[in-house]
């Protein structure tokens, strides 16, 4: 269940601190309240789909689009490696250069690896829980694949 988004003295809105677990149906109940909103959900939808395909099961949501922001940029996603069969893994999902081009022309946003590493000492799942206008902790969601694309 998606919680009700919190102040945190930052520029938008954000979810409490804590990995929240979630279905792409209350992404889109929750999230796809305007047009460009829900032109970033069908890019997340395809993205989780072919990491799905690939043996992912679990992804993990971040950036401005799931907060008070009503139009973000982008969204940012970081999945969880386990189970992938690289043979099957779209490799656009490994691909990072000219700051992810390849991967916003397919999806609208980002996938990350989630225990890659975003900065000195931080992957990407516990970097995404870092409020970047104040250094305050702060919630994303869970996704598990593939029943949380139909539930």
């Amino acid at each position: 269940m998606i919680p009700s988004l919190i102040t945190n003295n930052g520029i938008w809105n954000v979810l409490p601190p804590g990995v929240h677990e979630c279905s792409y149906s209350e992404i889109e109940d929750v999230f796809g309240y305007n047009n460009t909103r829900r032109d970033l959900l069908s890019g997340l939808k395809v993205g989780l789909e072919q990491l799905s395909k690939a043996g992912c099961r679990v992804c993990y949501i971040d950036g401005s689009f799931v907060t008070s922001k009503p139009i973000p940029g982008d969204f940012d996603a970081c999945w969880d490696h386990v189970g992938i069969d690289v043979a099957l893994l779209n490799p656009v999902f490994l691909d990072f250069s000219n700051k992810r081009a390849a991967q916003k022309s397919i999806f609208l946003g980002e996938f990350f690896p989630a225990m890659g590493c975003a900065e000195p000492g931080f992957n990407y799942l516990n970097f995404f829980q870092k409020d970047k206008a104040n250094g305050e902790t702060k919630g994303i969601l869970k996704v598990t694949l593939p029943d949380g694309l139909t539930n």
